[in-house]
């Protein structure tokens, strides 16, 4: 590792708010990726007749545990339940409720508070919220993450593009941004995913054609200075190829201001679907969202746990990437000592 590097680690490790929010933040994300073994109404694994079942990943027939009907097995069940407690055993997740499980019994069309049964009670379609909660967390921070990539990924190329060549180039690149800049990008938004069907990759490229120009600035910047550098001039007139020249020497230095910025761009990512999802225009009806379970808490206001939950676990989201960010932004800056 190059020493300006180990340094940028050392000054990331020596602050404390960072690292605990990256701690807290890996942690709760690593998690949500399996949210299937921890909320879900099937079971993890059934031994059945001397036989292992995993009805987390396949889809069984009734009659594969002794059952009637041919079709997919509910777990939640009491009968069929008994008939494998008859020749086997199951191993349920903690919350046995998937995001879009509707409780039955009591709870149905009902909104129950905190119990524990339902530490974070449920909502007004009788669904758990904690397991919405976990499901929600993950494909916010999974959409936020695609985002980010993608659209530094273009950024940079069309930053270094515009930077590098200059001239005409340049002064296009410039007007078009200016023009592009100025659109009321929520609206566009909003009329855009009115027109066709919101899906996860539909929504993702929509966003991109408006996130995209976040990192131009910064990157076109570094460019238009380091093609002047000495080495740079002497690699062209070695005949280099240009791509080469950007991608090796120019590259790297233009990279350390557009990390600063990635957990804030991640943040904005999350934040923007949040607020299609609040306004009806973000995910298909029915998708673990957190910005519904805000929607839910404005129209339930005799539910405050809904409001409360939302606002609690988009707030940690948020409070951790920007903590994040400052920890990576003070790393990359030459003038922060070590403490």
């Amino acid at each position: 590792m190059r020493p300006a590097n180990r340094r940028r680690l050392a000054q990331f490790r020596g602050n404390r708010r960072g690292m605990i929010s990256l701690a807290v933040f890996a942690t709760m994300f690593f998690l949500s990726l399996f949210a299937e073994f921890l909320a879900n109404d099937r079971p993890i694994l059934i031994r059945y007749d001397g036989h292992f079942y995993s009805p987390v990943f396949h889809d069984y027939p009734e009659t594969t545990f002794g059952g009637d009907l041919p079709t997919n097995a509910v777990y939640t069940d009491t009968e069929l339940q008994h008939l494998i407690e008859a020749k086997g055993w199951m191993l349920w997740p903690l919350i046995p409720y998937r995001y879009d499980t509707t409780v039955t019994g009591e709870a149905r069309g009902s909104l129950l508070p905190p119990s524990l049964a339902h530490p974070l009670g449920t909502d007004d379609q009788a669904r758990d919220v904690l397991a919405r909660v976990i499901y929600g967390f993950r494909i916010s921070v999974l959409f936020g993450l695609a985002l980010t990539i993608l659209s530094s990924i273009v950024g940079i190329a069309a930053g270094a593009v515009q930077g590098y060549f200059g001239g005409w180039v340049d002064l296009s690149f410039q007007r078009f941004l200016e023009i592009w800049s100025s659109m009321p990008t929520l609206y566009l938004l909003i009329i855009l995913a009115s027109l066709v069907q919101p899906g996860f990759w539909i929504l993702l490229g929509i966003m991109l054609l408006f996130s995209w120009m976040a990192l131009v600035g910064y990157v076109r910047a570094e460019f238009l200075r380091g093609r002047n550098f000495d080495y740079v001039r002497a690699a062209r007139a070695l005949g280099m190829l240009d791509l080469r020249i950007m991608i090796r020497h120019i590259l790297p230095n233009a990279m350390t201001a557009s990390l600063t910025y990635l957990p804030f761009i991640l943040a904005g990512s999350v934040t923007t679907l949040t607020s299609l999802d609040f306004l009806g225009f973000g995910l298909p009806p029915g998708s673990p969202s957190l910005g519904e379970l805000v929607l839910q808490g404005k129209n339930n206001l005799t539910a405050p746990w809904l409001a409360f939950t939302a606002f609690s676990i988009i707030a940690l989201m948020l409070s951790l990437l920007v903590f994040i960010g400052e920890a990576v932004r003070d790393a990359f800056n030459p003038r922060k000592a070590l403490a």
